[in-house]
């Protein structure tokens, strides 16, 4: 009888991981000498404790031993490789990177995906994102990453609509390890297509193997152990890694820009040699009516533009930032006595990136305005201007300048973030069955920006000596050239850059605990007791970001707009609940059931309070078989940027379908979107696919609301292998964001609707979104809906073969809809699977990673790996994926081998057939003519590394 009451213990333990086991389990083993305790653990989703890691709610685990054999020395890479997530910030982008690593599940944005560290949010991580900087956290230390499906903010509180990503980290680590590596990348340069086209352009590339390069150093440290007789344990580490750069001229396939169509290599219209926007100033100021766009000729007379004057600014960009980051930090607890056992954990990391992009240029920004009389015309271009416009000498002209500084190097954002955070608790007994756990944390992460070498707007005015400025008057001022073929030198050029500054500080404070034990009482259903939790919460996060004059006032020419100062900040109070309920046990078709329900109120300063809640069923059919579900309303509230970002014009990619001698949209619909009669077929389309939008925060912007449903079954049907089916709904409504501008110009053209139509605005006269006052107003408004659903697969196989076991490993995602309503009731749905239309990133329907190890029992063991993404869109006929990208595999090998009891090693190839990215055009590239980051981005990737352990 007492060896039922054990097994029936456990079994319930199993089945729903009710704290209350606790104290039944604990009595009952009690009574029997020598029986092991069962160990519980609190899995991502929920506060109550659990002996398994199966729970109601699909939570995905990735352990240390994948991440071992992953061979990638940033998290980032290791969580972008798993099907769930999408690829967000990455190492991979340089124009407009933020320097952070940031983790975007489900492709619903890194804003709606919860990053915790054992349990507990992660900090904003800098001056450009709200979203958790994942750099911080050491890979060496991490014990396993749970990913948890549908929600969690019932548990958690704010931003988990998507779902959460627990890092557990090993902080009941022992003994001494050091852990050196080195990684590098080599590919086969022998594009043909991107070969030929840099070929009709006179373009250089490189060709045949690229030798090893983009190579890392990494270190790592780590020491743990026991003290004072066992009660107190302590774990610390250091981390080292240098990440070395990678430019396009690297590769053949990114050594230039491609074209929207991908069918030539195009660039921008800011040339080495210049481009000019040039009309009479009349008495109503610069006339659009006689405007003409003209290129310099190398005899400095003006010839009508036809489009192959461009500048190729891919090779100097980075393909991959250099990057140096040190981290160090403990774990620490100690038992005073049963009740009393308080814990510390502190995390600090400093990281430094460049983001190098092409040199600046004038980007026809400004309009200049010149007299005839200038020095800096010739005789024969002053004749030219007079023929043209039939001016005279007393008369002035306006000219747009598209100009490349060439002569003054490449333009650079220097990054550098530091991160602290630290977290105080306790926990221990309250009684024999009820437990507590109190914390208090503190994050804080400080940025900076020091951009570099960009071309300063006030500099140009006076070296042209336009608008009333004089050069010659002007002190160490060197007159711009501009008109004159070669005229500019790096003496003038040098004179012309200019530095913004951007400085913040983001800080995360946190007070939180809660009380978890069996309330003494169950249904007559179920011989076990309920148990519960019931906790409180208080956070304020608060966010600083102060600009310099020039970035405030958008003074570089290369910045597409102001930056500006931001500063704000929110807190909220919170309650919440979770009662696990057994139902039944042992009976038909029911070993056991458990009903899990959670409740969370939430007081926003911002927005007033939000209610969260949960409901899921956990159904063991048998030991072997279970079925779960689960229904989760989540919330998400604006985050400080959302709400207090000034607004600011920026840049946007993509297309402008009223554009070129050809619009791809009617004269009608165009006509909506501004677009006269006569400027219809005469709009130029910006050669770099780049257009101006205003964007900024919104002070009234309300929670969002999603509501998550899933439905799964976990099973063990035979010996070594047990899989696991999981579907899953998410809808969220009243979104945040700002509409994607070229959905706004679409959506107009289409629609007529006002609420599209006024927020196009083109330029007077030429009609453009790219030249002169043209923009799209895309401010954060708190309108849209969100539609995803998919299923999510998950297999494990154990077998002895050839005297060794094989261990195979398989996740897979399905997604069935990805759908987006930008306006409700005004704006048609679009799906953003498995096309590249509407602006929508590259996510296929099937993607899946599987793996084999095989393990000797010896000195060796082997891992192979398949990583595949589905075919996205309609298929392709050339090389460059305009309308859709073919299916594509990535093998994986890897070996490591143990030397002796201290030392091991482990190398391996991923992609070691050295597939190339899958090459795509104009608005569709993040960086590189490629889907930077979530393909394999630079061919084959060698990693080695050597651990030394104690």
């Amino acid at each position: 009888m007492l060896n039922s009451k054990i097994a029936k213990s456990v079994r319930l333990a199993l089945a729903f991981g009710a704290a209350s086991t606790a104290g039944i389990s604990a009595n009952a083993m009690a009574a029997e000498e020598g029986a092991d305790e069962v160990e519980r653990i609190e899995v991502t989703g929920s506060r109550i404790k659990r002996t398994d890691l199966e729970t109601a709610s699909p939570v995905q685990i990735t352990t240390q031993a994948d991440i071992e054999v992953a061979g990638f020395t940033r998290v980032e890479d290791m969580m972008n490789s798993l099907p769930q997530i999408e690829a967000s910030n990455t190492a991979f982008q340089s124009n407009g990177a933020t320097g952070t690593a940031t983790l975007d599940l489900r492709g619903m944005g890194s804003q709606r995906t919860l990053v915790l560290v054992n349990g507990r949010r992660v900090q904003a991580g800098g001056i450009y994102t709200q979203s958790a900087d994942i750099n911080q956290i050491p890979a060496a230390l991490v014990q396993r990453v749970e990913v948890l499906t549908g929600g969690g903010s019932s548990t958690y509180g704010a931003d988990a609509v998507a779902g959460v990503v627990n890092f557990v980290m090993d902080d009941k680590f022992e003994g001494f390890e050091v852990d050196f590596g080195v990684t590098a990348f080599q590919h086969d340069n022998d594009n043909g297509y991107m070969q030929d086209l840099m070929d009709q352009k006179n373009f250089e590339y490189p060709d045949g193997s690229s030798g090893f390069d983009g190579s890392s150093f990494d270190f790592s440290a780590t020491l743990g152990g026991s003290f004072d007789g066992g009660k107190g344990h302590a774990v610390g580490y250091v981390t080292y890694n240098r990440q070395n750069e990678l430019r396009q001229e690297a590769r053949d396939y990114s050594s230039c820009a491609l074209n929207g169509a991908g069918t030539s290599c195009g660039g921008s219209a800011n040339a080495v040699i210049p481009n000019f926007f040039i009309a009479p100033i009349g008495a109503d100021g610069y006339d659009y009516d006689q405007e003409v766009f003209w290129s310099l000729q190398q005899d400095g007379s003006f010839a009508d533009y036809d489009g192959t004057n461009i500048y190729n600014y891919a090779p100097i960009n980075h393909f991959m930032r250099p990057d140096e980051r040190h981290t160090f930090g403990f774990f620490a607890d100690y038992e005073i006595n049963d009740h009393f056992r308080p814990y510390a954990e502190a995390m600090y990391m400093r990281d430094r990136t460049t983001g190098q992009i092409a040199e600046s240029g004038t980007f026809f920004d400004q309009m200049y305005i010149l007299p005839l009389t200038s020095d800096l015309f010739s005789d024969a271009q002053r004749q030219q201007f007079m023929d043209e416009f039939g001016i005279t000498m007393d008369d002035s002209i306006g000219a747009y300048v598209g100009k490349r500084n060439v002569e003054g190097g490449p333009r650079a954002a220097n990054l550098e973030h530091n991160s602290f955070r630290m977290v105080l608790g306790t926990e221990g007994e309250l009684t024999d069955t009820w437990t507590y756990d109190a914390w208090m944390q503190y994050g804080s992460t400080s940025s900076s920006d020091a951009y570099i070498n960009d071309f300063f707007g006030p500099r140009i005015t006076t070296a042209l000596s336009a608008n009333g400025e004089s050069c010659a008057d002007t002190d160490g001022c060197i007159p711009y050239e501009v008109f004159t073929p070669g005229g500019v030198t790096a003496e003038s050029a040098a004179l012309l850059t200019g530095t913004a500054i951007l400085t913040g500080v983001t800080e995360q404070f946190i007070i939180g605990g809660f009380v978890t034990g069996e309330l003494g009482f169950g249904l007559p259903s179920s011989d076990f007791p309920l148990a519960a939790v019931f906790g409180a919460e208080y956070r304020e996060e608060t966010f600083g970001r102060t600009a310099d004059e020039v970035y405030a006032q958008g003074l570089l020419l290369g910045q597409g707009g102001p930056t500006k100062s931001l500063n704000g900040e929110y807190d909220v109070t919170e309650l919440y609940t979770e009662i696990s309920v057994p139902l039944v046990e042992d009976v038909a078709f029911a070993e056991s059931m458990t009903l899990d329900l959670g409740y969370r109120w939430s007081d926003y300063s911002t927005s007033g309070s939000e209610p969260t809640y949960k409901a899921a069923l956990d159904w063991n059919v048998t030991s072997d078989w279970k079925l779960r579900t689960s229904y989760n309303r989540a919330v998400r509230a604006a985050n400080n940027g959302e709400l207090f970002a000034a607004q600011s014009e920026g840049l946007w990619g993509g297309i402008d379908p009223c554009a070129t001698a050809s619009p791809e949209l009617s004269a009608s619909a165009c006509a909506n979107t501004g677009v006269s009669s006569s400027q219809y077929g005469n709009i130029g389309a910006s050669p770099a696919d780049q257009y101006n939008a205003l964007y900024g925060g919104n002070p009234n912007l309300s929670p969002e609301i999603a509501d998550t449903i899933t439905l799964g079954v976990v099973a063990n049907p035979f010996e070594g292998f047990n899989f696991s089916v999981d579907y899953w709904d998410i809808e969220l409504e009243q979104a945040i964001g700002n509409i994607d501008p070229e959905v706004i110009v679409r959506q107009c053209a289409t629609t007529g609707k006002a609420e599209f139509c006024n927020l196009v605005n083109r330029t007077p006269g030429n009609g453009s979104l790219w030249v002169g006052t043209g923009r799209v107003t895309a401010t954060d408004i708190n309108l849209g809906q969100l539609h995803w659903e998919g299923v999510d697969v998950s297999a494990n196989y154990n077998v002895d073969v050839l005297g060794g076991s094989l261990s195979t490993n398989f996740i897979g995602t399905y997604m069935m809809t990805k759908e987006t309503t930008d306006i409700p009731g005004v704006s048609d749905p679009y799906d953003c699977i498995d096309t590249l239309e509407n602006g929508c990133f590259a996510q296929p329907e099937w993607r899946h990673v599987m793996t084999m190890n095989y393990d000797t029992g010896s000195f060796w063991r082997a891992t192979l790996k398949w990583r595949y993404y589905g075919s996205v869109g309609e298929k392709n006929e050339g090389p460059v994926a305009t309308t859709g990208i073919s299916s594509q595999s990535y093998l994986d090998l890897k070996g490591k081998f143990t030397i002796n009891d201290y030392t091991s090693v482990l190398i391996g190839v991923n992609n070691i057939l050295d597939k190339e990215p899958p090459l795509v055009g104009g608005a569709i590239s993040t960086n590189a003519n490629a889907v930077a980051g979530f393909y394999d981005t630079l061919g084959r990737y060698f990693h080695a590394n050597v651990t030394f352990k104690f």
